[in-house]
């Protein structure tokens, strides 16, 4: 045996348990870190050949282990941008220099440019968002991806396109009967136009409606469109056939009120009473309230005014082997050798959890198991301290023998 190997051992069984120590002091650290994945110090042995009966000591070699694809407990916050991901997958953002990297950590913040930041400084990246066709993924890459912004949108307006009129003409009333009714429209700047609509009987079965815009101001009306009604014996609407009608476009005040397309095929002429109603599309000018993020991935920026409208869809990433990730500073991963192809997807879908707005993914450490590490560690490397000390008066002895 020899006295210079044991104390290599003592040596190597003390940074085995330093090693160790390290990772857990690491642990405990960002124990409060949100969507910390803990690491953990395997052990392997190392072992040299023995000749004759004598007995050479090896050692013991350490490798770290990160628990990435566990999954930590979900927890409430007030705020709609703090994101966790039940589930698979992970959030791809984005640092200063333009680098992408995969994350867990979703503590976002808006940013006074409308981006979402978390504390560690990434930007979270996704697409912009479509109702009628899902953007082009690169599946195993980051091409395509932009920064959310949820300032994008903001002041907005609708402009009326279209609408309807729907109830009953009153059929007992005599020839000349005359009817007023309002309706709102918005103009390509969002402001609001009052329409007055008229309706008058001509005759037996037969009505005239006419649509116009009185100025507020000059009280001067521009006529928008004039339709002759026509019904059956059963109160019907047999004219226009097509039930719908189409006022003339204008412009007022420099900006412009569109044709509106007037669905009018639901109106009736039976012996009750005047009851129209009706309604334009169309949403007046109105800044961000909020923002609202689903399960799905869309971020929809909620308007004053109650409109939703979808500007993004937030993109997610995952790996064959998550534990293999690489860890970088900031609580992100990077792919490595071993990892597998980084694989783009959206929430919900396959392979893929959803994301929850409103919480955030705690730490996977067990503080109670990282402390009894603690304690074991520091037993076995005072252990490992004898043995060198121990072959450090053995070779003492053995010197003093000349003497």
């Amino acid at each position: 045996m020899s006295l210079y190997g044991t104390m290599r051992t003592g040596v190597s069984g003390m940074n085995a348990q330093a090693n160790r120590l390290s990772t857990v002091g690491d642990n405990i650290a960002n124990s409060s870190t949100v969507g910390y994945k803990k690491a953990s110090t395997q052990f392997s042995s190392m072992v040299l050949p023995s000749t004759g009966g004598n007995y050479n000591s090896g050692g013991v070699n350490t490798t770290v282990r990160y628990s990435i694809g566990d999954q930590g407990a979900l927890t409430g916050t007030s705020s709609p941008t703090d994101l966790a991901i039940d589930g698979q997958g992970f959030f791809i953002v984005s640092a200063a220099d333009g680098a992408d990297y995969l994350t867990r950590a979703g503590n976002f913040v808006i940013q006074d440019d409308g981006s979402l930041k978390n504390a560690a400084g990434f930007t979270l990246m996704g697409y912009p968002y479509s109702s009628t066709t899902d953007p082009t993924i690169v599946i195993n890459g980051f091409e395509g991806l932009s920064k959310i912004n949820v300032n994008a949108g903001g002041m907005s307006a609708t402009a009326s396109t279209a609408g309807f009129l729907s109830g009953n003409l009153p059929a007992n009333e005599a020839n000349g009967f005359v009817k007023n009714t309002s309706v709102v429209a918005y103009d390509s700047q969002g402001n609001s136009r009052l329409l007055d609509v008229r309706f008058t009987k001509n005759s037996v079965n037969n009505w005239t409606l006419d649509i116009s815009y009185t100025d507020p101001v000059t009280a001067a009306v521009t006529a928008l469109g004039t339709t002759a009604l026509v019904f059956d014996a059963n109160g019907r609407l047999t004219a226009p056939a097509t039930g719908t009608i189409t006022t003339t476009a204008t412009t007022i005040n420099g900006a412009n009120l569109s044709a509106l397309n007037i669905n009018i095929g639901n109106n009736v002429q039976l012996g009750a009473a005047y009851t129209i109603t009706g309604n334009i599309n169309g949403q007046g000018a109105s800044a961000v309230d909020k923002v609202k993020i689903g399960e799905d991935g869309i971020v929809s920026i909620l308007y004053k005014n109650g409109q939703s409208v979808p500007k993004f869809r937030i993109a997610m990433a995952n790996v064959q082997s998550p534990d293999n990730l690489t860890p970088l500073a900031g609580n992100v991963y990077s792919q490595s050798n071993t990892s597998g192809v980084v694989v783009m997807g959206y929430a919900g879908s396959t392979g893929y959890g959803k994301i929850k707005s409103g919480q955030l993914e705690s730490s996977n450490v067990d503080i109670a198991d990282e402390l009894t590490q603690m304690i074991e560690s520091q037993r076995n490397y005072t252990a490992n301290s004898k043995v060198f000390q121990t072959g450090a008066e053995l070779l003492d002895v053995l010197v003093n023998l000349k003497r």
